[in-house]
């Protein structure tokens, strides 16, 4: 405190003070009002040095001192005295009117006068300033001095205050702060949050710019002390130097004993640690701010203008791989100069720049990262090239690198939307074993995987994992698994999946409804079906052509010919009207039934409809007309189904080739049952018995009189 007020105070100032109770209005006009800002308990302040400290003694001011010579910084030092005392005076005249409520203001400034002067001319006499006042002396009482201290002390801690604040708003308008700020708008920061960020930033600044400056006065304090014990050691300076230096008899510098050990804030620097840490800032440095590519002038300029005219019809090993060599040749690129012509290339043809990356990839001067790697893996798998993929893995694996979680990702969706369940299970569970939790977009790829491939109990363990994890899965997933379950057939899976539903807030919509009867008729429980069927009506659902067709489907399994027709009855008493596709089932029913003349009423009903008939309605008509020998409709039916061979599944060939059978159509069946083996199904034993035992004692087709039929 002593040195600190000592320099703020001058001759100028004392000849200000002496005016102070000159006039109550020239006083009023000296003191400028602030906000009380007392302290209850005595604390001695920061600032202070280590044993007993003094007030103002701080090494900022410290190191002001032995430099202030310049006049205008005493113009600042006599406005930093100026505001301390008019502040010390505004509120000490607090305290005053406190302790003495019953005097005038005359009185008053006449005591602030007198405490003023006598706490300048402790200032001025130097010493512990902290003792004088708190002790106090014969002029003052002791506890008049312990609040002269209080108010000194509060006063300059709002001085600093104020000196920071300030301080904080050139940082809160600095360019580095305003683009951090912009930044953080711009990515959707709004409001308090933003106004903190700012704040946060300009702390951080300011405490980086304090820290630095802190170190330049450090190390100008050490150089003046260095000097100083120089000076003060002259007399022993060439014992010091034998035992500290090794002489050097060429006159260059001497040379120190051991090794140079210097610390910074208790840290050893010299440390090997430091070392490294050195080095990785180095490395960071190089990744900041990258190299430049170089010029490319001369020959080589043509060489890259040639390079970047080339297209898709230019064979690479012939034409691309050579200008590359020459190019290499003349310029000797590193990684940065790769990437300048990968860029360009790119700029001009896509398809020109994946030959090319993948080229250089091999080269050791691009230095090949595992990102470089990732970038193609990408853009092969958006385009589910699975061969080019492997072909980038095995390289991978020959520079030393494993798929890492990106890479992993991405194999991972093109598996599944390939639909190899095989690969992307492989996927999964290198992507798990590398520490990575699945994100909805990855169960959701997998889940989809399972469902397309005919596994939706697969992707149920997935959906319950992701319920386990507190992720909550898409309606889109649970109807895509309804639908697996209802193509199956399995009624009891179905029914789960619409009980998760339901437990997760989704209600059951027509189409879940239509799902889970479809899923009970596959089944082959009518009596079930007719539940859903009638749950589905409780539901305010009313029944349409397609969940009517389910249910006749359903009495058509167990040949219940009687509740069909009074199902139709009571439907269409309630206004509804059968269409398409409970037609197709009843001319299915009819058939299998040989009701041919019943049959073909409800193909009229169709067309009378004016829509054209299902695909499959034909597998119903051959079967129907084969089994009754009707040659010309049976070969029509066939001649349908042969043109569309790519739409018929295993079933339908059986059913098919059966009836053939059925007709003595020897040769229709053959020709069909190599189709079937064509199309990659494997007939049934029965079926297989049959033809053996045709080939073996051989038979009569009903066709092989009728080539003009066909």
């Amino acid at each position: 405190m002593n040195l600190r007020l000592r320099h703020l105070i001058s001759r100028q100032t004392l000849n200000k003070l002496t005016r102070i109770t000159s006039s109550s209005s020239s006083s009023s006009a000296i003191f400028v009002a602030h906000n009380n800002h007392t302290q209850n308990q005595l604390k001695t302040p920061p600032f202070l040095p280590t044993q007993i400290k003094t007030f103002h003694s701080s090494p900022q001011l410290n190191h002001s001192l032995s430099t202030a010579v310049v006049d205008d910084e005493e113009d600042e030092d006599e406005a930093a005295m100026n505001e301390f005392l008019s502040r010390f005076v505004h509120n000490m005249r607090g305290k005053l009117n406190e302790s003495y409520p019953d005097c005038d203001k005359p009185t008053i400034d006449a005591m602030l006068l007198v405490i003023v002067e006598k706490l300048v001319s402790e200032m001025e006499k130097g010493g512990n300033l902290e003792e004088k006042l708190v002790s106090g002396n014969g002029d003052f009482s002791e506890d008049l001095w312990k609040t002269v201290w209080d108010v000194s002390n509060n006063v300059y801690l709002e001085m600093e205050r104020e000196k920071k604040k300030e301080k904080m708003k050139k940082f809160l308008q600095s360019e580095e702060v305003k683009s951090m700020a912009r930044f953080a708008s711009e990515v959707g920061v709004r409001g308090d949050m933003l106004h903190e960020l700012r704040f946060k930033w300009a702390r951080e600044a300011m405490e980086k710019a304090e820290f630095y400056e802190g170190l330049e006065r450090a190390g100008e304090a050490g150089k003046e002390g260095e000097l100083g014990k120089a000076e003060a050691g002259a007399g022993a300076g060439a014992e010091v130097v034998e035992d500290s230096f090794v002489g050097n008899d060429d006159g260059g510098l001497p040379k120190r004993h051991g090794k140079i050990k210097y610390k910074l804030y208790g840290l050893d620097l010299s440390g090997s640690m430091w070392k490294e840490a050195a080095e990785k800032v180095h490395e960071a440095g190089e990744v900041i701010s990258p190299q430049e590519a170089k010029s490319i002038t001369g020959k080589c300029k043509l060489v890259t203008e040639k390079i970047l005219g080339l297209g898709k019809q230019d064979d690479f090993g012939t034409v691309v791989s050579p200008l590359l060599d020459e190019w290499k040749e003349l310029l000797q690129p590193n990684r940065v100069d790769w990437i300048s012509l990968l860029q360009r290339i790119k700029e001009r043809d896509g398809s020109m720049y994946i030959k090319v990356m993948e080229h250089v990839l091999d080269e050791p001067s691009f230095q090949a990262n595992i990102r470089d790697y990732s970038k193609l893996i990408d853009i092969y798998a958006e385009e589910n090239r699975s061969e080019d993929i492997e072909r980038i893995l095995k390289k991978m694996s020959e520079s030393g690198m494993e798929p890492d979680i990106v890479i992993l990702t991405a194999l991972l969706h093109m598996y599944s939307k390939g639909n190899n369940v095989e690969q992307a299970n492989a996927a999964y569970e290198a992507l798990k074993s590398q520490g990575f939790k699945p994100d909805m977009e990855v169960y959701n790829s997998m889940i989809m995987m399972y469902v397309n491939a005919g596994k939706p109990k697969m992707g149920e363990t997935l959906m319950r994992e992701m319920e386990l994890r507190d992720m909550k899965p898409t309606e889109d997933i649970y109807m895509a698994l309804l639908r697996a379950f209802a193509k199956n057939g399995d009624s009891i899976g179905a029914q789960r999946i619409v009980n998760t539903m339901q437990f997760a807030g989704f209600q059951q919509t027509a189409e879940s409804c239509a799902l889970l009867l479809e899923a009970c008729v596959k089944s082959g429980n009518p009596s079930e079906a007719r539940n859903c069927f009638n749950e589905m009506m409780n539901l305010g659902f009313k029944p349409d052509d397609r969940c009517t067709a389910y249910m006749i489907s359903a009495y058509e399994k167990k040949n219940e010919l009687g509740k069909a027709l009074y199902l139709l009855l009571q439907l269409e008493k309630g206004g509804f009207e059968p269409g398409v596709s409970t037609y197709s089932v009843l001319v299915d029913w009819l058939g299998k039934l040989q009701l041919i003349d019943e049959a073909e009423q409800m193909l009229t009903k169709i067309a009378q409809l004016g829509e054209a008939p299902p695909f499959k309605i034909q597998v119903s008509l051959c079967d129907m007309y084969a089994r009754a020998k009707m040659e010309k409709k049976a070969l029509q039916a066939l001649g349908v189904l042969e043109a569309k061979k790519d739409l018929l599944e295993y079933q339908d060939f059986e059913r098919i080739i059966q009836a053939l059978l059925k007709g003595d159509f020897v040769q229709d069946a053959q020709r069909m049952y190599k189709l079937m083996e064509g199309q990659g199904f494997d007939p049934s034993y029965d079926l297989q018995m049959r033809f053996m035992a045709i080939q073996s004692f051989g038979g009569k087709s009903a066709g092989s009189k009728r080539p003009g039929l066909r």
